[in-house]
């Protein structure tokens, strides 16, 4: 069975630097064209995480909270 989750983002302490994109195994993360109030474009989530919290553990500015689904 596939993992599966989500994760949550803290556009707002997004410094833009695009690690979590580069490293996501599944590419799931894209930069938003929008941006938060510090000027940065941030990631959005599409379909498909699998909870794998490389996202989490690569940030710099810890915006990621990651989520596992049980099913």
């Amino acid at each position: 069975m596939a993992k599966r989750g989500t994760v949550t983002i803290d556009e707002q302490q997004c410094k833009g630097c695009e690690i979590c994109v580069d490293v996501c195994p599944v590419d799931v993360l894209v930069m938003s064209e929008e941006r938060n109030a510090k000027g940065y474009h941030f990631p959005v989530l599409v379909d498909g995480c699998i909870s794998c919290q490389i996202c989490a553990e690569m940030c710099p500015d810890f915006v990621f909270e990651v989520y596992r689904y049980d099913r």
